[in-house]
């Protein structure tokens, strides 16, 4: 697999992503926690959904059985992801300025700067994943 292969198709999207997603919320636990980095800084509910995810993401790619199931919806499920992550780096935006400390998004998790423009990063790298090989496979016809 080609690097263009792993940035630029579903199933890399789900690989990086899943190993990215799981690496930031394990570091979450142990690195990123302190508060006073108010640019970025991950609380145990972005850990666990960061985690959970990663871990969700690595399933449908390597566990025999689900894998087959999941493998013709793989660019809908990358849609998906990128639906919610351009939903909460836009929704983070919207939100009004207050302590960092408070649990600022569904009273669930803190959301900084920094959580709201990777959210929107990984919202456009998830779309170029879906539709960069079905625009590049229909250009070849």
């Amino acid at each position: 697999m080609n690097w263009r292969e792993m940035l630029f198709t579903p199933r890399g999207f789900l690989m990086v992503g899943g190993v990215v997603l799981l690496v930031v919320g394990l570091l979450g636990f142990v690195i990123l926690k302190d508060p006073t980095l108010s640019f970025f800084w991950l609380d145990n509910s972005e850990n666990v959904a960061h985690a959970v995810l990663g871990i969700v993401a690595l399933a449908a790619l390597y566990v025999p059985g689900l894998n087959t199931m999941l493998e013709p919806y793989y660019r809908w499920i990358v849609i998906l992801v990128g639906l919610i992550a351009l939903f909460f780096g836009v929704y983070g935006f919207l939100l009004p300025a207050g302590s960092p400390a408070a649990p600022n998004t569904f009273g669930l998790a803190n959301l900084e700067l920094g959580d709201h423009l990777l959210h929107l990063v990984i919202a456009a790298w998830a779309f170029l994943a879906a539709f960069w090989t079905q625009s590049r496979s229909m250009m070849s016809r």
